[in-house]
């Protein structure tokens, strides 16, 4: 028994490290890319084969590059008017499903999965299909930055209802009725009730419907209008990369987006703790 003990220590001391390595291999994998974009929106390479010197000037080029800028305002523009639109669409949805009879519910969220789990090339023919038979029909070109945000709301709604709920599953059924007895209207039980009570839900389906309106390159490309760009669709359409220093602005643009999300989550993780504090 004297014996194995030394053995059982090292064989503990093994899977440690071993369990170390192994999230150190994870971690690098995530966050590598990341780390390599932020590098080389300072790098002075014109090639980016090589770390040349420390420079701010792709940042600067970046806000000179109208473009640039102008696919970089669609993007961010069109991500926020998303994001609200589908919030509170997939919000008064859920609720609408919510309220349903068990079988009838299954049916809707089986509706509701459908374009998440749909090819986003399918989606993105589908609704180039519509609005081009409204195009047709109504005999205009509608195709631009309207039929772009009409697309990432369609497809931003079904997450923003598989958010929001679980929320309403875990409330008291009774407190909406309990609400109207005191004197509430319908709308006002809504807001100062249910709504209060499903807001985790609503931020994360929002997180959600905001990352990928702002990352989508597929659908926008297939719903988008002559001189209506988002920054995915700028940097494909570009030819040669290199040219005009092309990825290196993008490099620049990244990192802003980068170091702005990591910002954002260490306010809002700093302001929870807080919160849980006082309480």
């Amino acid at each position: 028994m004297m014996l194995n003990a030394p053995s059982k220590v090292v064989r503990g001391k093994i899977l440690t490290v071993l369990k170390w390595a192994f999230f150190g291999i994870i971690l690098l994998l995530l966050y590598f890319p990341i780390l390599y974009i932020i590098t080389q929106s300072f790098n002075a390479s014109t090639t980016g084969s090589s770390f040349t010197g420390f420079t701010f000037k792709w940042y600067v080029e970046m806000f000179n590059d109208r473009a640039l800028m102008q696919a970089i305002y669609n993007t961010i523009s069109m991500a926020f008017l998303a994001t609200i639109i589908s919030v509170v669409a997939g919000t008064f949805f859920a609720i609408g499903i919510n309220s349903m009879h068990k079988k009838r519910r299954r049916r809707i969220i089986l509706l509701n999965n459908i374009p998440i789990l749909n090819a986003e090339v399918v989606t993105g023919v589908f609704l180039m299909l519509i609005f081009r038979f409204i195009a047709i029909l109504l005999n205009i070109e509608i195709f631009g930055y309207t039929t772009m945000l009409i697309s990432h709301v369609f497809f931003c709604i079904p997450y923003v209802v598989l958010s929001v709920l679980p929320k309403l599953n875990e409330i008291d059924p009774n407190l909406y009725d309990a609400a109207l007895d005191l004197g509430c209207t319908p709308f006002k039980a809504l807001m100062k009730v249910i709504v209060p009570s499903i807001k985790t839900g609503i931020i994360v389906g929002g997180l959600i419907a905001f990352t990928m309106s702002i990352d989508d390159f597929v659908i926008s490309y297939m719903t988008m209008g002559r001189g209506v760009q988002n920054f995915s669709i700028w940097l494909y359409l570009i030819k040669n990369p290199l040219r005009n220093n092309a990825m290196q602005k993008a490099s620049a643009y990244n990192t802003l987006i980068s170091i702005g999300t990591i910002v954002v989550l260490i306010v809002y993780n700093v302001l929870r703790s807080k919160k849980g504090k006082v309480k």
